[in-house]
Order: structure tokens, then sequence, then C-alpha cells
């Protein structure tokens, strides 16, 4: 799929003066990565906490977060909080009050940010840093120091610590103050059409749906955004071709 044309006059009347990213199946897929966390817990529950690991396999133990996830509301923007609760609960259905949440949760941590990037992400996001602010934006619990690509950003905006999730204008608002640049001259890029790209433009900001599977855009989200492209190198090779490139 070729780079999308840009669709609206602002291109050529305001420049892209930071950007923001989402992580998860923008710079790489989560689905491995995340079923490979949920092995190693039940696995080491396998060894140390045998019963446990009986009651709880690992489609029980989806099925319990996704419990919890649907009563406390209030944990929305937490999966971190989330998935602790989950295995206190766990635990406790057990009669195992003292629950090895700290050391599960390095389990879990270590084996969710062992991810494989996409080949074009590392390439293009050296690319764009080197031009532009650059700010991570997720719903999600990634840690770009354990992942080895935090120096390639300036800020790292989570739904965890801003207590807000996307698609909340919020979330986008946040990384807009920790920029320091008005949202319209801001340019967020996401895989989600709902949480990135009509999340990101009811904020104010800019959009690129990095749509590598070449979906058709969902009209029941409104307009389609700016830029519809097939990964992140066509991004870095779109900003570079602007007159405002630095």
């Amino acid at each position: 799929m070729a780079a999308a044309q840009p669709r609206l006059k602002w291109w050529s009347d305001v420049r892209v003066l930071a950007l923001t990213i989402d992580l998860d199946d923008t710079l790489w897929p989560v689905a491995p990565a995340l079923e490979r966390a949920d092995r190693a817990v039940d696995a080491w529950l396998r060894r140390h906490h045998p019963d446990v690991a009986r009651v709880w396999p690992v489609t029980a133990m989806r099925e319990l977060r996704a419990r919890i996830a649907s009563r406390r509301l209030d944990l929305a923007h937490d999966f971190t909080a989330q998935r602790r609760l989950t295995l206190q609960q766990a635990f406790a259905a057990c009669g195992i009050a003292a629950a090895p949440v700290d050391e599960l949760w390095e389990i879990y941590f270590a084996a969710r940010n062992t991810v494989e990037l996409y080949p074009d992400s590392l390439p293009a996001l050296r690319r764009i840093a080197a031009r532009w602010p650059l700010a991570s934006l997720t719903n999600g619990n990634a840690d770009l120091q354990r992942i080895g690509i935090r120096q390639h950003f300036t800020h790292h905006i989570s739904a965890r610590v801003t207590g807000a999730a996307k698609p909340d204008p919020r979330i986008f608002l946040a990384a807009a103050e920790q920029l320091g640049v008005a949202p319209t001259a801001i340019l967020h890029a996401g895989d989600d059409p709902l949480l990135d790209v009509a999340g990101a433009r009811a904020a104010g900001l800019r959009t690129a749906w990095i749509n590598r599977c070449g979906d058709r855009w969902p009209a029941t989200l409104g307009p389609p955004p700016e830029l519809d492209l097939p990964d992140l190198a066509a991004l870095a090779d779109w900003l570079e071709a602007q007159p405002s490139a630095a």
C-alpha cells in the first residue's frame, strides 16, 4: 500500500512540531508477548503452587481478570492494578491470604516486555526522533527501558499515570502538556481506529493510522484520518518529505 495523500488543508497550513505514538500493535505485535507472560506465570504456579495452578489455569485466570475489569471500572485505566488484583483474588480463592504478587508480577512483567519489534519500527523511530520530539502514549504497561527503546522518546505518557485511558481526550492533552506543544501541531500515530484516531482527533491532535493490514476505515467513527499508512517507515517518509522538516 502506498502512503496516503493528505486529505485536509491543515497539512499545508500547520507544521508538525511533535509526535505521539502508540506502542502495542503499532511498534510490535502485542499478542505473543501477552501469551508468553500468561504462560510464564502459569509455569511458576505449577512449580511452586500447584493447587493454585489447578484451580486457575491460564484460561480461568484470564476470565477472572475480565470479571475484575468489568466490576472495577475505577481501574479501567490501570492494567497493572487489574492484573495484581487478579493474582490476589486467585490465591485468596484457594485459601492463601499472602499471595506472592510482587514475585509473580515481575515474572509477568519481564515476559510482557520481551517483544519483537516490527522490522520497520526501530529504523523509523530513529529517523523521527532525530528531527521531532516524540512521546509514547499507551493504555498498556510496556516498559520502554526494558524493551530498549527509551532513548528515542522525550516523554512516556501512560493511562496508569495519567488516570485516563484512550480514547479519553485527557491522555492526549496530557501528552501535549508534557511536550509543550499545542494539540493541533501534534501528530498522533497508532493502529487502533477508535483508541488512537478517534481519540486523538477528539483532543484536537492530527492523526496517522498505522494500518498494517490494509483495513477499510470504519465509517461509524466519522471521517478517516489525515494519513492512512502501512507502517512506520511510511510515516517517516511522509514527515521527511514535508517542507517543515528540520
